[in-house]
Parts: C-alpha cells; structure tokens; sequence
C-alpha cells in the first residue's frame, strides 16, 4: 500500500499510544485524589477538575468508574507525583513529573535516560527557579459572558491572564498554582462551565538551539514519555 499508508498507519498508532498514556496518567490521579480526600465530587474540588479533564479527554466512563472503585480498595498502591529535575542535552532544563508506587523504580530510570542522552539528574528544587508552576482552566464558548468583566473579577482571584481562543471560541484562564482552588471556587459560584483544566510548569526563558540539538533533546523527551511512570516532560527548549 506505500509509505503513505505507513505514515498513516505510524500516526494512527502514535496517537492511540498518547490516548493510552493519558487515560492511564488520569486514572492513577483519579485512585490517588480518591484515596487522598474521598469519592464524592461535591466534597472534592480535586476530583471534580480531574473528571472534567477526563471528559475532555474522551475518556470512557466506566474507566473513570474502575478508577474510583480500585481507590477504595486498601490494597491498591498508593501512587504519587515526584517531579524529577536535571539538564539534558544542549544544557537544556527537564521538569519530569511522575506518578510512582516505586520511587527507587522510577528514579533508576530517569536518571539512565538522562545519562545516556549527555544529560545528568539534578537534586530536588535546583531548576525550579527556571519554571513557573500555572493552572490553566479553559471555559466552554459562551458569548453571554463580558470579558472586561471576567478579566477584573479574576485579578482578585490570582489570575495572570484571560483571553479567547479565536479558533476555538473558548476562554482561557492562566494563573499561580497555588491560586488554583479560589479560581475554581470562583468559576462554579459563577455557574460557568469549566471544559478542561491543567496544571503546568511554563519555562520563564527558552534556550535556543542548533537542528542537531534539538534532536538529540527529542530523543531524550521521547525516551521519557515511554516510561509507564511519567506523565509530562517539560522543558525550556525553544521549539519554533
């Protein structure tokens, strides 16, 4: 059938892949948040958001079910988010976030990655000053809704900036982390519906790089994003 069909057999397959990822990473939140502060979204902001991330992902409801019920059972690890840190190549910055049931697992594994790829595993903290911590909350099309208006209100709430997709007519939100909560109490007190959330770490600078680096920095992002354990890599490489 010729290498078209295989170029779109291989995006086919990446993309299930990525689908796959993330509906495991969604899970393992969904078991830890449950395990963490309980099975009921209306005493649980946490899990609340993370329902709604699992709607935007498409994720099936009954693997959102399996997911509450394997966290009421005392017998499922405890899984928890570690963020690794350290340069790869070009002395590019990596901000790893994992969820693990095995630290010393994980912890092997990134650190083999990093030093087969020129790149070394820093200690806890080093890079944060290179990153900033954002949530980001995406708000569902709504012409109803006075973008000054919005915009004022949320200063007071933490909130760094507001705009609106012009592709997609959704209102995008970005704030601190740590303002995450009263955004959220904010936006359903107002009755507005939220489509996603996600929590982030932005770089505060981005390093250029040659082709050839940037590749190598691929190869090492991609090895990372094959480990079960990993849920996002970031970085401060410029990708334009």
């Amino acid at each position: 059938m010729g290498r078209a069909f295989e170029y779109r057999k291989a995006r086919i397959f990446a993309r299930n892949a990525r689908l796959s990822k993330a509906f495991t990473r969604i899970s393992r939140e969904i078991t830890s948040c449950v395990k963490t502060s309980g099975a009921d979204p209306a005493m649980n902001p946490r899990l609340r958001m993370l329902l709604l991330k699992a709607k935007a992902e498409n994720m099936p409801k009954d693997s959102v079910e399996r997911a509450i019920k394997k966290a009421l059972d005392k017998d499922t690890a405890d899984y928890k988010t570690i963020i690794y840190e350290g340069y790869g190549p070009a002395g590019i910055a990596f901000f790893v976030v994992t969820s693990t049931d095995n630290n010393t697992r994980t912890v092997s594994n990134i650190r083999s990655y990093f030093n087969k790829h020129g790149g070394s595993l820093g200690t806890s903290g080093s890079l944060s000053f290179l990153f900033e911590h954002k949530c980001m909350f995406k708000l569902a099309p709504n012409d109803a809704i006075d973008m000054e208006e919005l915009e004022l209100d949320l200063i007071d709430y933490g909130v760094d900036e507001v705009f609106k997709d012009e592709e997609t007519n959704e209102i995008i939100i970005y704030g601190a982390f740590e303002n995450n909560s009263k955004i959220q109490e904010y936006l359903e007190d107002k009755k507005l519906e939220i489509s996603n959330v996600e929590f982030m770490y932005i770089p505060n600078d981005v390093k250029e790089v040659t082709e050839e680096q940037k590749e190598s920095v691929y190869k090492l992002i991609d090895k990372m994003e094959e480990d079960d354990d990993v849920e996002t890599v970031y970085h401060n490489m410029k990708e334009d």
